[in-house]
């Protein structure tokens, strides 16, 4: 009897396991562990353990599971991201440099308002903030308390997914980083891979 409960077991491990696999590979957007476990009706911590091995499988392949924004999904390894970019590179518009410049600045600032952003870059930002909203990279997160109530602006977990971020916190220090110096290096983060943020947004900071 406790031979056949096991087998049943691993059987349900097995197919739980597959469950996730397919929700993942199909979502165009990280997905939450408590979302996870919604949708398959399952305990939040077998889904988390699940989510750990399907993360050790795929460690050889050539896209992997990775947090991100709080959430789990598949992605390629930066290793291939040149070989990526020769295939949908035309299809991808990228970011211009004042965009990266003033998502950096919003990126270490944040909560900030849109003139507070120009007075650091020295430029009108009006079409740039609107470009990063429509984006969906940043939002409105309140208004600045006295006179005149401005938005205040600050990332979204789009930008966090972008970079490859998993949280706000793993974003490189920002100590004694000359904003004008440094913001002039912005490189863009790999293609379809999920670049460390050291190596992308210290570049664009």
């Amino acid at each position: 009897m406790k031979e056949i409960n096991e087998v049943k077991e691993l059987k349900e491990h097995d197919e739980l396991k597959r469950i996730l696999e397919c929700l993942l590979f199909v979502a165009n957007e990280p997905l939450s562990e408590k979302r996870l476990a919604e949708i398959s009706e399952s305990e939040l911590l077998q889904v988390r353990s699940l989510l750990l091995e399907l993360m050790q499988d795929y460690s050889e392949h050539g896209f992997q599971l990775r947090k991100l924004a709080g959430g789990w999904q598949f992605s390629t390894k930066s290793a291939y991201a040149m070989f990526i970019e020769k295939l949908y590179r035309p299809k991808i518009q990228q970011l211009s440099r004042a965009a990266m410049e003033t998502l950096a600045i919003i990126a270490y600032k944040q909560p900030i308002t849109r003139a507070e952003v120009a007075a650091i870059r020295g430029v009108e930002v009006d079409g740039v903030i609107s470009t990063l909203l429509d984006k969906s990279l940043i939002q409105d997160v309140g208004r600045r308390l006295g006179p005149g109530r401005a938005l205040l602006y600050g990332t979204t977990d789009g930008f966090l997914a972008f970079f490859g971020l998993n949280s706000l916190e793993e974003l490189p220090p920002a100590t004694g980083i000359d904003v004008k110096n440094e913001i002039a290096k912005v490189e863009q983060p790999e293609l379809f891979a999920v670049p460390p943020a050291l190596e992308v947004l210290k570049k664009n900071w």
